[in-house]
């Protein structure tokens, strides 16, 4: 591997297919930071969330507080936190949260897409499979308290 750790580079069209792929093939923990969370976007991705669950496997929200939402979407961010901690899942709340990551086991997704609203936008997300850059990134986003 010289170093180096294998990546790849997605857009909003190609992103969706293979975080799915990642999300159905977890053996351990997933975690998702996503400041923005529509009702659209969560009834596409809850049924697999509800299958991890299922299986036992620890899943960690990350996004912001209620009222840092715009007014149209507080009542979707309701709705999807409470579906998702009915389930188990475990949601955290940050203040000024605008960070747009995912952890599933040792891959990294990183760039600027909203994974839990994303719609009709152009973005960017990076995948990196790398334990030693998953660890990084547990540390540097304090999330590491979370993840015991």
């Amino acid at each position: 591997m010289s170093g180096q750790s294998p990546s790849g580079l997605y857009n909003q069209d190609t992103f969706y297919k293979d975080f799915v792929k990642d999300l159905q093939n977890v053996r351990t923990m997933v975690i998702i930071e996503s400041p923005f969370i529509t009702k659209k976007r969560m009834q596409q991705l809850f049924p697999i969330l509800e299958k991890l669950r299922a299986k036992n496997i620890r899943v960690i929200v990350n996004t912001k507080p209620f009222d840092e939402h715009e007014i149209i979407y507080q009542e979707q961010a309701v709705w999807a936190v409470g579906m998702m901690q009915d389930i188990g899942i475990d949601v955290l709340f940050t203040s000024g949260h605008h960070r747009k990551l995912a952890i599933i086991d040792d891959i990294l997704w990183e760039g600027s897409l909203n994974i839990l609203s994303q719609n009709n936008s152009c973005e960017i997300m990076r995948r990196t499979k790398s334990a030693e850059i998953v660890g990084q990134m547990i540390n540097f986003t304090g999330l590491k308290r979370w993840c015991k």
